[in-house]
């Protein structure tokens, strides 16, 4: 039972400290026989109820119940080796009296606990658990003794939890689970990097601590243009560089010293506040923080406390209080704190993985600085984002939707955007596109009229920033028509995100927008073919690779498909839970040679490290999307290779792309083994039929089972012609099975035979001990084969 759903457990703060003494005894309360169907149940329910009691400050009980625990706790040490043999069953527990249950608590561990409550006890600084121990020493004839261990072993690590917070406030941000950032951002913890190369550019001092734990020893171009600008000058900035090129950095930092420039001016405010709130938070802070670990499920906090009323009534007791102590705090000063602790930065990204990836990025370099963050996001838990809020985070990373869902219900940490000194809009030219984030054009509109903070700044980046695509004659020849080019792009842009002064403007893209070191090819087949092609490029070049695709149909259809011919694909995409996505991002950044098959919702500011391989097994519907696709291979300065398969119907958005991109080249072809096709055909085909059969078969039993159980509820008989596929009779079905066990048994035959054949596998003796073999495609990386192809054409026209 939760405190907010009903009024009367919310009580005054002077109640909340009063406690109780016992001074008469508990009286048994006859029960009516009748109650009962079985005698046997006669002797083991009773009920017991107290009417002689005073209520006492709750620090002079604690005093006794010490001393009366510490008499306890020495005879049951003097008991223990004689009833340590005769411990029974767990199994039994059920059936013993309430004599034997007093008994059981004189373990070893009740021992431990007791001196664990004595510690407690001296240190007085938690209400609610003097409250509970007077609760639990007047249950203490009634319940069994099995209950106040179980309270007391919750206690003790919270108080672990807040000493360790106070000590070190930015550990608790930066000890999420494992993500796919880790890799990037724990390169070189044992040795630090040398960072005087930062200095110039007006890097905080913890900042720059963080950044040699990262071995991040010299910025990038972006960051070194976008820092002075940001820190120094306190301007507005508008990025464009290419992917994989530093631009989480180059506006996490600026946005850091922010916000420590904030609590400088204000320190002696918070001082203050620090002093007269250390009393509620000690208890407060550290129970947010065990929730953030053992979040991994949407409603975790109804089922604990549900779990705990069922338990017992002590333990029941303590949740009802911790949550009247949360209330009356959260209604008696929310606006003391909101003011004292305003939200200071906010990041907008287009997607959830993105929003995870900033968070991540900031808590690393914001390690020795203390700065909260928290991140909302959509698939997750509302209450829960609600609560991290509660905390009062300086910087808070989002999604648009969830954010504005947030600032709808009026979320006090939210409520007040006026003072918020640093706004980040990532990958912009996607948030700001025409159809897209109606919520972000609302939130937008807030911020620059009733929220408008003058001294505020805007971040604004992307990789395609400045990327502008050629208009048609036909619109052209209109009587209003404008030329869109780089100047008028970003001056529409600069006039939806609301900034009003000169910013400084960095275009550090090339006329092309890809990496220099990305390798594009192509290959042009029928669209029945692309299986084909993508098959024998994952067998013949393994790694890790990316599998674009532009419907989540065909994500789903590929996934079956490679699933069935053993190459366990792991899918992303928007109707997958997010808790999936994040899973199989993090399994996909962990495995050597694995294949993610994705929609466009990776496409954007994922860094996900050494992606070898991209293929775009659809062409994508724009440029910029083919940019951000083939910007997840080839970062930081790695090779990478970029791979379209083309269909007849991809050749006008092939010829969009390539027209936008001003590519001077055509996209070389890349080399296919024709030897190989004809049984990487029959594989695929198979399969095909596989993927097929189950398909139709999984569908028709949904379908069937749903209308089924929709006749059984009405009580009305149902056609047979309602039913998808004819209903067949046994040996029908029966006879399909054996026919589906015999094509998976041929497959797997198949799969055991080695695919790319070497061409000799016998060694012969020689006079220098050594046979020359002919060189076969095996262990040739795809980038290689490439290479070697190209070398091969440019011998053939010298």
């Amino acid at each position: 039972m939760k405190a907010r759903k009903g009024g009367r457990f919310r009580s005054s703060f002077k109640l909340k400290r009063k406690g109780i003494e016992v001074v008469g005894e508990w009286k048994t309360v006859q029960i009516d026989p009748n109650l009962f169907a079985e005698e046997e149940f006669r002797d083991i329910v009773c009920l017991e109820e107290l009417t002689e009691y005073k209520l006492v400050s709750s620090s002079k009980v604690g005093k006794v119940k010490e001393k009366k625990r510490k008499a306890e706790s020495a005879s049951e040490e003097g008991n223990e080796e004689v009833e340590e043999p005769v411990v029974p069953p767990k199994k039994k527990k059920k059936n013993k009296d309430l004599r034997s249950q007093t008994d059981k608590g004189s373990t070893p561990n009740a021992a431990e606990i007791d001196v664990l409550v004595d510690k407690e006890a001296k240190c007085n600084a938690v209400i609610e658990e003097a409250n509970c121990e007077d609760h639990g020493q007047v249950t203490e004839s009634m319940s069994s003794r099995k209950d106040t261990p179980k309270k007391k072993k919750k206690k003790v690590p919270k108080n672990k939890v807040s000493q360790a917070q106070e000590a070190l406030p930015s550990v608790a941000t930066s000890k999420k689970v494992k993500n796919w950032t880790t890799e990037v951002l724990s390169a070189s913890a044992d040795q630090k990097a040398d960072v005087s190369a930062w200095k110039d550019l007006f890097v905080p001092e913890p900042v720059l601590q963080a950044l040699s734990y990262l071995g991040f020893s010299a910025p990038t171009p972006i960051q070194a243009l976008a820092l002075p600008s940001a820190i120094r000058d306190n301007m507005d900035v508008l990025g464009a560089a290419e992917t994989g090129s530093g631009k989480t950095l180059a506006f996490a930092i600026p946005m850091i010293h922010s916000v420590l420039q904030w609590q400088k001016s204000n320190n002696s405010t918070t001082r203050n506040d620090s002093v007269s709130k250390e009393s509620h938070q000690h208890h407060d802070e550290p129970r947010w923080e065990n929730e953030d670990e053992a979040e991994k499920l949407t409603h975790q906090q109804a089922g604990d406390s549900g779990d705990e009323d069922d338990a017992s009534f002590t333990t029941g007791c303590v949740k009802v209080l911790e949550n009247v102590e949360f209330d009356s705090d959260d209604e008696t000063h929310p606006v003391d704190s909101n003011k004292k602790r305003p939200l200071l930065g906010l990041v907008l990204t287009p997607t959830r993985e993105l929003a995870v990836q900033v968070k991540h990025h900031i808590d690393a370099v914001a390690k020795f600085t203390g700065i909260k963050t928290a991140i909302l996001v959509g698939g997750m838990a509302a209450q829960k984002q609600e609560r991290v809020l509660n905390r009062k985070p300086e910087i808070v990373i989002a999604t648009p939707g969830r954010l504005w869902e947030l600032v709808k219900e009026r979320h006090p940490h939210l409520s007040n955007l006026r003072q918020l000194r640093c706004l980040v809009i990532d990958e912009a030219d996607r948030m700001v596109e025409k159809g897209h984030f109606l919520e972000l054009s609302q939130l937008l509109e807030i911020l620059n009229d009733s929220q408008y903070n003058p001294r505020r700044q805007t971040f604004v980046f992307s990789a395609t920033l400045t990327l502008v695509h050629q208009t048609p004659t036909r619109v052209l020849q209109k009587k209003n028509a404008k030329k869109m080019d780089k100047k008028t792009k970003l001056e529409l842009l600069m006039e939806k995100v609301g900034i009003k002064g000169k910013p400084k403007v960095i275009d550090l893209t090339r006329k092309e927008a890809t990496v220099e070191t990305l390798t594009e090819t192509r290959i042009h087949c029928n669209t029945n073919e692309k299986d084909y092609y993508l098959y024998y490029f994952l067998l013949q070049y393994p790694g890790r690779t990316m599998v674009f695709a532009n419907s989540i149909d065909c994500v789903k259809r590929l996934s079956s498909l490679l699933t069935i011919l053993n190459c366990d694909p792991l899918p992303l995409h928007a109707n997958m839970h997010q808790k999936q996505r994040l899973k199989n991002l993090e399994r996909f950044a962990e495995r050597e040679s694995c294949v993610l098959l994705t929609t466009d919702v990776a496409a954007r500011g994922l860094d996900i490290p050494n992606v070898q391989h991209v293929i775009h097994y659809q062409v994508p519907r724009t440029s910029e999307l083919y940019v951000h696709r083939s910007g997840r291979t080839a970062r930081a300065a790695n090779e990478g290779l970029s791979l379209l398969l083309i269909g007849p119907e991809d050749l006008i958005n092939f010829r969009k792309i390539y027209k936008t991109l001003d590519k001077s080249e055509e996209l070389p072809f890349f080399p296919v083994d024709a030897k190989c096709m004809t049984s990487i055909k029959e594989r695929m085909n198979l399969a095909r039929q596989i993927e097929k059969a189950e398909f139709f078969n999984s569908r028709a039993k949904q379908h069937n089972s749903w209308l089924q159980q929709a006749a059984e509820a009405l009580e009305i008989d149902l056609d047979d012609d309602m039913l998808m596929g004819k209903k067949a009779s046994e040996q029908e079905e029966s006879q399909k099975q054996k026919m589906l066990k015999g094509m998976k048994k041929q497959l797997k035959h198949m799969l055991s035979q080695p695919l790319f054949k070497v061409l000799m596998k016998t060694k012969y003796p020689t006079q220098s001990g050594k046979l020359l073999l002919p060189q076969t495609s095996e262990g040739i990386s795809a980038l290689g084969a490439m290479s070697k192809k190209q070398a091969k054409k440019k011998k053939s026209i010298k």
